[in-house]
């Protein structure tokens, strides 16, 4: 996040914080609800739910259980890069099976995690996308067994 979109995200009121927090705890929550919650009408959370959106503050999205829509095999890669580490992280992005990637100080210059249909799959995209890339140094894969914790319901502290 650049020093901008900080000052921005930190500069947005309690009430718009307030906006987000309600719709960490259901996305499917109606302006009217939050309205009631937070001392705004309808319209007006209506019109700050697009602000924030249109803005990059936050998304509305609907967050799926992989292992029930059929893909079975996640993992999360470090990568080491030899070159621009900014160049090969928009090579990674623009894989479909790739859903995050952050530049990382340490070990690794990626960390990149990946959902995949099967091992079949996860074995293609390392030997033959990722690995192949230029830039790319090496990758650890780390092949996730069981995901314990994954909350979006953080808050805007």
């Amino acid at each position: 996040m650049s020093r901008v979109e900080r000052t921005k995200a930190s500069q947005l009121d309690d009430v718009s914080k307030a906006i987000i927090e309600q719709l960490q705890l259901d996305g499917r929550r109606s302006y009217s609800e939050i309205g009631k919650k937070v001392g705004l009408s309808e319209a007006a959370v209506r019109q700050r739910v697009q602000k924030l959106t249109e803005s990059g503050v936050m998304q509305v999205v609907a967050v799926t259980d992989p292992m029930q829509l059929g893909f079975t095999r996640q993992a999360m890669l470090g990568i080491k890069c030899q070159g621009d580490v900014r160049e090969l992280a928009e090579l990674v992005t623009a894989m479909p099976e790739v859903d995050y990637v952050v530049m990382t100080a340490g070990t690794f210059d990626l960390l990149v995690e990946v959902i995949c249909e099967n091992d079949d799959q996860l074995i293609t995209l390392l030997n033959e996308r990722i690995r192949t890339l230029p830039g790319v140094a090496s990758c650890e894969t780390f092949v996730y067994l069981k995901l314990h914790k994954q909350f979006y319901n953080w808050g805007t502290r």
